[in-house]
């Protein structure tokens, strides 16, 4: 029932998370037998560190049918990266996205702006699930009208839940010391209903394991 839509936990992989890879992880995982669910991408604090090697390996794991979601990817103001190389990979990886037909999983900080040019420009059919969003309501409201769902952790806008609906809202932990059990509720409270309705990311997960 408590699916997490994106932990960077390195517990045992199953197949009700999906867990976020580094280039080093990934080396590894895809190279063995390891079962579970998985994403990788070039982060926009990394953008700087960008090459075309970088990339092949991506889009090589990107055909492995473990790897469920590309990302996280994104645009952040206080990434060292200028925004225009921050786009630049942000785009070959929407592209990526589209070319293997799985999700994106975004990082944004300050830059939903652009965020939502690129989407307008792009035009991508593909799920982007904005992860760890803490803005405020009508920025919720914003994202979601272009189309984008939204996925909450520990820290969160009650009032920005409250806006999204049940099947564009996901639960995440992140980085987080709380259980996905424990945020569940936390959400599930703030949003004034019960766990079980919280079924979007146990839905996503379905459909992705029956693609593969």
């Amino acid at each position: 029932m408590f699916v997490d839509i994106h932990t960077h936990n390195s517990a045992q992989s199953d197949y009700s998370r999906i867990r976020n890879l580094t280039f080093d992880e990934a080396r590894n995982t895809f190279s063995s037998t390891e079962k579970g669910l998985f994403s990788v991408g070039i982060h926009p604090w990394n953008s700087d560190k960008f090459s075309e090697k970088t990339f092949s390996e991506l889009k090589k794991w990107a055909t492995d049918s473990r790897l469920v979601a590309i990302g996280e990817c994104g645009l952040d103001k206080n990434s060292i990266a200028t925004i225009d190389k921050q786009v630049l990979v942000f785009k070959r990886q929407i592209e990526l996205s589209e070319q293997v037909q799985k999700p994106l999983i975004i990082h944004c900080v300050g830059c939903f702006n652009q965020l939502f040019e690129i989407k307008k420009e792009m035009n991508p059919q593909q799920l982007w699930i904005i992860h760890g969003f803490r803005g405020k309501p009508e920025l919720a409201k914003q994202a979601l009208k272009k189309g984008c769902v939204l996925s909450f952790g520990e820290h969160f806008n009650a009032a920005s839940v409250l806006v999204t609906p049940l099947d564009k809202l996901f639960i995440e932990t992140d980085e987080s010391k709380m259980s996905i059990e424990e945020i569940y509720i936390t959400i599930a409270h703030a949003k004034n209903s019960h766990p079980t309705d919280l079924s979007a990311g146990k839905t996503l997960i379905q459909h992705l394991l029956l693609k593969n």
